[in-house]
C-alpha cells in the first residue's frame, strides 16, 4: 500500500470519527479530542493530497486543519 493511500486512509477515519461522535452527541465541538481528531485527520489528509498532488484538496483539508487549529486556541484562552 502506497504511503498516500495510508495517509489518506487515516486522515479521512480519523475526520469520520470525530464527525460522527459530534453528530450523536457524544462529543461537542469544545471538546479538545475532537478538536485534535480534526487537525491530526485533516493535516494527515492533506498530506496524502499533497502527496498525490491534488491541489482542490490541499487546500480544502489545509484549510480545515488550520481552522481547527484555530478552534483549538481559541478553545485554550477560554479555558
Amino acid at each position: 500500500m502506497e504511503l498516500s493511500t495510508m495517509a489518506g486512509s487515516a486522515g479521512v477515519s480519523l475526520l469520520l470519527i470525530a464527525f460522527f461522535l459530534n453528530l450523536f452527541g457524544i462529543w461537542s465541538q469544545e471538546n479538545k479530542i475532537y478538536i485534535f481528531l480534526n487537525i491530526i485527520g485533516a493535516g494527515l489528509s492533506c498530506y496524502a493530497s499533497v502527496l498525490i498532488k491534488y491541489m482542490p484538496f490541499v487546500i480544502l483539508e489545509g484549510t480545515w486543519c488550520l481552522v481547527a487549529l484555530a478552534g483549538l486556541l481559541k478553545n485554550s484562552k477560554a479555558s
